[in-house]
């Protein structure tokens, strides 16, 4: 049996869901998600709480994958999802240029400007170095965060780049002198 397959979710107030052609939709107070649901996986309300249930041990790969995905649909319209950018090196910084772009300056001969799909907010504060991207799609937070991160990782020599916040990163020796 899958351990996290057989976690109930906690459906809370104001949030109303549909099950159709394969896709769970779920709608909160921040907006509305889909999820995938596999063939042979089906979702069950039992005192204000979702169970997913599987026909047989042959799905038992997708039962804790679509268990997942649901909580990940109901948790977002209910709080949200949110990742933490840190941009470390001299003269990195990013800021807002109207609603739907992030411009990056990070020791290239140009800026970067990065356009935020749909549905993803972005805060900087004061001083520039710290971003955090809020929105109502896990999937969709985290691809932007890692895109973001990906124009320029954090350099094993110097640290310097866009990181995580709070992730350990191994720094290299550089060379020595000739013996």
């Amino acid at each position: 049996m899958s351990r996290i397959g057989k976690k109930p979710i906690a459906l809370p107030a104001g949030v109303k869901y549909t099950i159709e052609d394969g896709k769970f939709n779920v709608t909160g107070p921040k907006g509305k998600v889909s999820a995938l649901i596999a063939t042979g996986i089906t979702v069950v309300e039992k005192d204000g709480h979702l169970i997913v249930e599987r026909e047989n041990d042959k799905l038992s790969g997708f039962h804790g994958l679509t268990r997942a995905l649901v909580f990940n649909a109901v948790t977002g319209v209910t709080t949200g999802w949110t990742k933490d950018l840190d941009i470390v090196g001299i003269g990195y910084r990013a800021e807002l240029k109207g609603k739907g772009m992030v411009v990056f300056t990070l020791g290239y001969s140009h800026p970067i400007e990065f356009p935020l799909p749909t549905g993803i907010e972005v805060t900087i504060d004061p001083k520039q170095l710290h971003l955090t991207i809020a929105g109502i799609d896990r999937q969709q937070v985290g691809q932007v965060a890692a895109d973001m991160r990906s124009l320029r990782k954090p350099d094993p020599y110097k640290n310097k780049g866009v990181r995580y916040t709070g992730e350990k990163l191994k720094k290299k020796v550089g060379k020595t002198g000739a013996k």
